[in-house]
């Protein structure tokens, strides 16, 4: 195992398109469409309880998010299917992308080499980007808490 290759601001985003929980095939750059920012993130597992929290934590935020120019978008490993009842039991209002095969996970970095309960794993790694309008990287958080991580995102986009 080795440490995935990771991003940093002014990195150009890696283009991706994926299946959202509705079936619709959606792109990073129909995201950036209309000189919108997108917060892309990255998380283990849909129906979990951390990951639960934190695509809780961006649905309630979204307004807020939305109002300061961005558009937000989980990845995770799971079928379209699973997100889709990811969405329906928890009322999420957010993008939900699979990215089955880890590709887009990969390209980000948010895949490979990471520590759980003190041994070294391969797995999904939770992080965040900011995509800007342009595609350039404006922020990149790896190894994220899923527990206030979106309160601490916003302060860091001064949206606190």
């Amino acid at each position: 195992m080795s440490d995935p290759a990771r991003l940093a601001p002014g990195d150009t985003a890696p283009a991706f398109t994926l299946t959202s929980d509705t079936g619709e095939e959606v792109s990073l750059a129909s995201l950036l469409a209309g000189d919108r920012k997108v917060i892309v993130y990255f998380y283990p597992a849909a129906m979990t309880p951390g990951c639960t929290k934190q695509a809780c934590d961006f649905t309630d935020s979204l307004d807020a998010l939305q109002a300061a120019g961005y558009t937000v978008v989980g990845i995770s490993k799971d079928a379209p299917a699973k997100l889709a009842k990811f969405r329906e039991r928890d009322g999420l209002t957010i993008t939900l992308l699979s990215d089955t095969d880890l590709a887009v996970h990969k390209a980000y970095g948010a895949f490979g080499e990471k520590k759980l309960y003190g041994k070294l794993v391969e797995g999904v790694i939770r992080s965040t980007f900011v995509v800007g309008a342009d595609g350039a990287v404006e922020l990149a958080q790896y190894n994220v808490k899923a527990t206030g991580h979106v309160a601490k995102l916003r302060r860091d986009l001064g949206l606190a």
